[in-house]
């Protein structure tokens, strides 16, 4: 395995010799959400030169509360688009839209349940507290804790992305990503909550994944993998190494973002393995397995989110990751 890294990384540092020789291909890629940690690996890249070595003069063109870049990226707007999950890329098979995954950066979901401490000492404990869920969750994974765990509907509350109603109440939980709505929690409510990860109870979907066109994928695969092979290299630096440069980056594009802020978002993807856990500590930054998607399908097909007559091995293609890029960065 070990040997697998060594020459996923001599495959990637063959691109980049090559990407050298030749003009840079200028390359916009959107995010879902406006610049923060969360996005590090993308913001390394560009500011340590990686994007740069591999050929590509990288545009990172944030999202935002009012800024959709999703619907920019199939009508050529931009050239790579960061979903948040599986269940966008099964979306844009449904709907015949020419989009395909092509690289997972986040090997788990952020997403977590937030509980006041003692109130909840396991998982199943939280089905007798009152939730806190936003609207788009109750779509998607409330509805596999419903078929998997038997939670109930009527203990749920609408969440409007505010924690005072779970402040105020001892005896609820509410939605969150790991890397930051427990910071607000610690700094607002003087205390550390208990966090239950949806990944390590089995919601088992990749997270923050690399989209793009099928016609690129097609016509230009050699820029896609110099992107996919340079994306991965950029978080492996962001995580284990100095971060300084593209933390910079991120506050000139999102002034409101703290260096505090960061620092716990880092350390809270370093901890629960959001970035580099299973599949990625040999197949390097990025991995997909079949078995992977397989799985996460089969769970929302029962779950009732998705239908079991979708074409989903049309959602991901596996030909640009799983080749150890990123291996031989990890601080042992």
């Amino acid at each position: 395995m070990r040997f697998s890294g060594l020459m996923g990384a001599a495959f990637a540092s063959a691109l980049a010799l090559t990407a050298q020789a030749q003009p840079l291909d200028k390359v916009r890629f959107g995010t879902n959400w406006v610049a923060q940690a969360e996005h590090g690996g993308y913001y390394q890249a560009l500011a340590d030169g990686t994007y740069k070595k591999f050929g590509l003069d990288v545009t990172i063109v944030p999202g935002g509360p009012n800024v959709n870049n999703r619907i920019l990226l199939p009508v050529g707007k931009l050239d790579f688009f960061m979903s948040a999950n599986l269940l966008q890329s099964f979306d844009a098979v449904a709907n015949n839209i020419p989009t395909v995954a092509v690289a997972a950066s986040f090997q788990k979901d952020p997403q977590v349940l937030i509980a006041h401490p003692g109130t909840a000492a396991t998982f199943a404990d939280l089905k007798k507290l009152t939730l806190f869920v936003s609207k788009e969750g109750m779509a998607t994974y409330f509805q596999w804790l419903r078929a998997d765990y038997g939670f109930d509907e009527t203990k749920v509350k609408p969440y409007t992305f505010n924690p005072q109603p779970f402040l105020a109440d001892k005896n609820s939980a509410m939605q969150g990503y790991v890397t930051s709505e427990p910071y607000a929690i610690e700094t607002q409510g003087k205390f550390k909550p208990t966090l239950f990860l949806l990944a390590d109870q089995g919601f088992d979907t990749y997270s923050t994944l690399i989209e793009t066109r099928r016609d690129l994928v097609e016509k230009r695969p050699d820029m896609v993998q110099r992107f996919v092979d340079a994306s991965a290299i950029g978080w492996a630096n962001y995580i284990y190494g100095d971060s300084r440069a593209a933390n910079d980056l991120i506050k000139k594009h999102n002034p409101e973002m703290t260096d505090a802020a960061i620092a716990y978002s880092i350390a809270k993807m370093k901890e629960f393995g959001i970035v580099d856990s299973g599949d990625s500590l040999t197949l390097g930054i990025g991995a997909m397995t079949d078995a992977r998607v397989k799985s996460f399908f089969d769970k929302m097909v029962r779950a009732g989110v998705v239908k079991a007559g979708l074409d989903y091995r049309r959602a991901y293609t596996t030909q640009f990751v799983n080749k150890g890029v990123g291996v031989e960065l990890r601080r042992k």
